[in-house]
């Protein structure tokens, strides 16, 4: 990935995305924006509490950065879950200026129509954008435990199949900044679920005491479904930052104690 100052903010891009000049795509950084603590700065999340009005600053600030209007934008409810949802022309802008009108019960987005700009809102999830040069169809992922486990990057990959005749070898995906499996301790009863879940946790799962808990690797365990997806690893960049570990450029609900903003990770077909 690379950081690059857009004005007044600083954004991350994937290497592997930035090749195609018909698309934008973005990492939010946590800085700069207009949100007071505990939300400091760039909180782009209508949902956690800040003021709304800052957040309306901080997604306006982030949409003239990328020289796209507020009204482009598309974010789904984010409900740790598995649904896909395909947005139109008619959903531009849900959820773009209020939580309340975000597409429900949704952690993936889909469109194959320009000057849409799916987002999905992060702050130890990882955030997953796909892109298909060849049928221009784009993708933004929520993929938090639940929802990885509930394997909706595959999901998503298997949307992209059915409805627009996306092959998955041609594919293009960034997984960005996410807790990492340096941070990410679970118990147990998380570590059984995700083990039958996934199948095998070879690589997935780090124990690192004798109470049956683990560090869980996020960053592998999409990558795992991207591939058995029929994706290439070749095509896949993985930012490898952890949120937990930067809390001073993402936020990190886990390194925050629970009480913080989202950044956003998005993309957006232009032509």
């Amino acid at each position: 990935m690379q950081s690059i100052s857009l004005g007044d903010i600083t954004i991350w891009r994937f290497n592997n995305l930035s090749q195609y000049s018909e698309v934008k795509h973005f990492v939010s950084t946590r800085t700069h924006g207009f949100s007071r603590p505990p939300y400091d700065s760039l909180n782009l999340a209508f949902h956690v509490g800040d003021d709304p009005s800052a957040v309306l600053r901080n997604r306006a600030l982030l949409a003239r950065s990328l020289d796209i209007p507020v009204s482009w934008f598309v974010v789904g409810e984010q409900v740790h879950g598995s649904a896909v949802y395909v947005a139109s022309e008619d959903d531009r802008g849900r959820g773009a200026t209020n939580h309340e009108d975000a597409v429900p019960g949704t952690d993936a987005l889909v469109t194959s129509k320009p000057n849409i700009c799916l987002m999905v809102l992060t702050a130890d999830c990882v955030p997953v954008l796909i892109y298909d040069p060849q049928n221009h169809v784009a993708a933004a992922v929520h993929a938090g435990r639940k929802g990885t486990i509930l394997g909706i990057t595959r999901k998503t990959v298997d949307v992209m199949r059915r409805e627009f005749g996306c092959r998955s070898e041609d594919l293009v995906v960034g997984i960005g900044p996410s807790i990492g499996p340096c941070c990410y301790r679970v118990g147990p009863d998380a570590v059984e679920e995700f083990r039958q879940a996934l199948g095998s946790s070879d690589g997935l799962l780090k124990f690192d005491s004798s109470d049956g808990c683990a560090l869980l690797n996020l960053w592998k365990a999409n990558e795992k479904q991207l591939v058995e997806a029929g994706v290439h690893p070749d095509r896949i960049e993985k930012a490898q930052t952890c949120t937990h570990c930067h809390t001073d450029l993402f936020y990190s609900a886990r390194g925050s104690g629970g009480t913080t903003g989202r950044f956003g990770t998005g993309i957006c077909l232009t032509g």
